[in-house]
């Protein structure tokens, strides 16, 4: 297998990855804060902006563990 085709099918299932926890955090996990933890401050967009964050940290460590050191 060559390595682009490596690298897309690792960045496609990243990618998966991180439309599956995007759509967890979207149903349960900002409504769940919204409503038990900050009921009284309507900040949806502040945790949406956390959730992107962290999914973006989490596919740039990903892609930096798996691309490994570069050719010297």
């Amino acid at each position: 297998m060559s390595e682009r085709l490596k690298m897309i099918a690792t960045f496609a299932f990243l990618g998966f990855v991180a439309g599956v926890v995007a759509n967890f955090t979207g149903k349960h996990v900002i409504p769940w804060l919204s409503q038990i933890v900050l009921p009284n401050i309507g900040i949806d967009w502040i945790l949406s902006g956390f959730a992107g964050a962290f999914i973006t940290i989490g596919l740039v460590t990903a892609w930096a563990y798996m691309s490994g050191p570069g050719e010297q």
